[in-house]
């Protein structure tokens, strides 16, 4: 009778040990899963930052041409 008991409390420690471990490791990959999610916000406001840059250069590049086209004409009507 008591090499069962014994035998009992010995699975219920190792049950107990083993759920502690699991848990630990639960906390970590939550913290994990929260500092993913943090960086993949970031990565999309870097991404419409990104896009709007892109925009504003294109808008510069269009600027330029037409700049470059008014300094032709002014050089050749000289």
């Amino acid at each position: 009778m008591w090499v069962w008991i014994a035998v009992a409390a010995i699975a219920l420690i190792v049950l107990v040990t083993a759920a502690v471990r699991l848990l630990g490791r639960l906390s970590g990959l939550r913290r994990a899963a929260g500092r993913l999610q943090r960086r993949q916000e970031e990565a999309m406001r870097l991404q419409a930052s990104a896009a709007t840059l892109e925009q504003t250069l294109a808008g510069l590049q269009t600027r330029a041409g037409e700049m470059q086209d008014q300094m032709d004409r002014i050089k050749a009507g000289s």
